[in-house]
């Protein structure tokens, strides 16, 4: 009696079946991490000025520029960072065109308190904060 060696066809196109339903799945969660990874990046950037704006805004009294604090005002996926036009805040913009929209971090003097917050951007690639 002759002894089967190797794998029969039907088998390898199991294996092959079983691998295009995983990287199915895969490949589009892999993409949106990759897109939260570059709002992450944004919400850095932003977060790092939290601090050198509050001491500039308690001594001068006036609403700081990122150039005038001295940070990043850009960065590997981060187009810039502006004050915003409302005053008290910044907002970020993104290289990537599948990332749109801004995200803005606001402080509120009154309560002092800082606020994130978004204009039309997917919910799905923002931290629970900024929702």
């Amino acid at each position: 009696m002759k002894t089967q060696k190797g794998f029969t066809l039907i088998e390898l196109m199991i294996v092959v079946a079983i691998i295009g339903i995983l990287a199915a799945v895969a490949i589009p969660a892999y993409s949106d991490y990759l897109k939260r990874s570059k709002v992450a990046e944004g919400i850095g950037l932003l977060g790092g000025l939290k601090t050198p704006a509050e001491e500039w805004w308690g001594s001068k009294n006036t609403w700081p520029t990122v150039v005038s604090l001295g940070s990043k005002d850009n960065g590997k996926y981060t187009t810039g960072i502006v004050k915003t036009t409302a005053g008290q805040g910044y907002q970020a913009t993104f290289k990537d065109t599948s990332i749109t929209g801004t995200l803005m971090l606001t402080y509120d003097s009154t309560k002092k308190v800082w606020t994130c917050t978004h204009q039309s951007m997917n919910v799905a690639y923002l931290p629970t904060a900024c929702k």
